[in-house]
């Protein structure tokens, strides 16, 4: 109970901690740190997407609309922390002893499996695979990122130095060539969209929480994946019919 008040107290209107990014190590380690100071809505700020030199029909730049959603979801992450806590609080020997037994019917056993481990645990894979992670710097300002050796996803994400310090970079060169990314100003507000949705879905989720509506973990995991399933496929479906509009009007 303690560790949650600690927690929720870190998130509720205390000043950002600052976090050492002056080494592309020093990077990583405060990805870990992030995490284990009860700050996951503060990694995104460790994420790099180049935006494009462009200025949509009503005057927000492309940068804008990237912060927007890096904004949403720096508040979706903090959301998803307190809905973990107050979990851990209230079911803690099925989070610390059986998480990995946690099972729930949305979406099927796979699912089940997945979903429930994130939800008792969002942020605990990078935890375990702290001892695997090791950043190679190339003294040419971008670093590899390496997992027992191979380039993590075959080397699609490694680390750049910009003026706010080491950050993650994405492929964003290889990312705007899908069908999937944003390439309009209303695409990047659906992004946002989809973020705050799951955000107000886990705020709903938290106030079942607090009035005791949960027998169990598993229980409380299947109606969480209830409650983001509808909002994630309403904005999926929403976005697709966007993408398919632009595409014929192309």
């Amino acid at each position: 109970m303690i560790t949650g008040l600690i927690s929720l107290a870190l998130l509720s209107g205390c000043a950002d901690p600052e976090y050492d990014t002056s080494t592309p190590q020093a990077a990583m380690d405060s990805m870990q740190a992030m995490v284990e100071d009860g700050r996951p809505d503060l990694l995104p700020n460790l994420i790099y997407l180049e935006p494009r030199d462009i200025r949509f029909d009503d005057g927000v730049t492309e940068e804008s609309a990237i912060e927007e959603v890096r904004g949403k979801l720096s508040d979706m992450l903090a959301q998803l922390w307190r809905v973990t806590i107050k979990l851990r609080d209230k079911f803690p020997d099925e989070v610390d002893g059986e998480v990995e037994d946690v099972r729930i019917r949305f979406g099927g056993d796979g699912f089940g499996d997945w979903f429930g481990r994130i939800l008792a645990d969002p942020f605990g894979v990078l935890r375990e695979q702290k001892d695997r992670i090791v950043v190679e710097d190339m003294y040419d300002g971008t670093a590899a990122v390496l997992v027992d050796d191979e380039p993590l996803f075959g080397g699609l994400v490694s680390m750049i130095e910009t003026g706010d310090g080491w950050q993650l970079a994405v492929p964003v060169q290889y990312a705007q060539t899908s069908e999937y990314w944003p390439q309009t100003r209303y695409e990047w507000s659906v992004i946002a969209s989809m973020l705050l949705a799951i955000e107000n879905s886990l705020s709903d989720f938290e106030r079942e929480i607090d009035r005791g509506g949960f027998r169990s973990l598993s229980h409380a995991s299947e109606r969480a994946g209830r409650l983001l399933g509808e909002s994630v496929v309403v904005q999926s479906v929403i976005y697709a019919m966007m993408k398919r509009d632009d595409d014929s009007e192309e």
